[in-house]
């Protein structure tokens, strides 16, 4: 993911662009966002790492794949329904 540019290359959501993505999915009640278990004690000492972080983490290490067609898919999973 490039940083400083709207759009990478391939036309995909830069970093910043997936960040205000993710928090709008935070601050949104309609969706589950909590927090969940990492195992990584150096960067998250209270064993939590945050739903953001979470998945900016998991788009750079599959750099293949659509942040937009992964961010709609979370967007269907983390939805609570009533």
């Amino acid at each position: 993911m490039s940083s400083g540019t709207s759009k990478t290359v391939s036309g995909y959501l830069d970093e910043t662009e997936i960040r205000d993505a993710l928090q709008h999915m935070e601050d949104d009640a309609s969706f589950n966002t909590g927090s969940s278990y990492s195992a990584n004690v150096a960067l998250y000492e209270d064993h939590q790492i945050p739903f953001a972080e979470k998945h900016v983490a998991y788009l750079k290490s599959h750099p293949k794949l659509n942040p937009e067609h992964y961010l709609a898919n979370l967007r269907l999973m983390m939805k609570v329904r009533s």
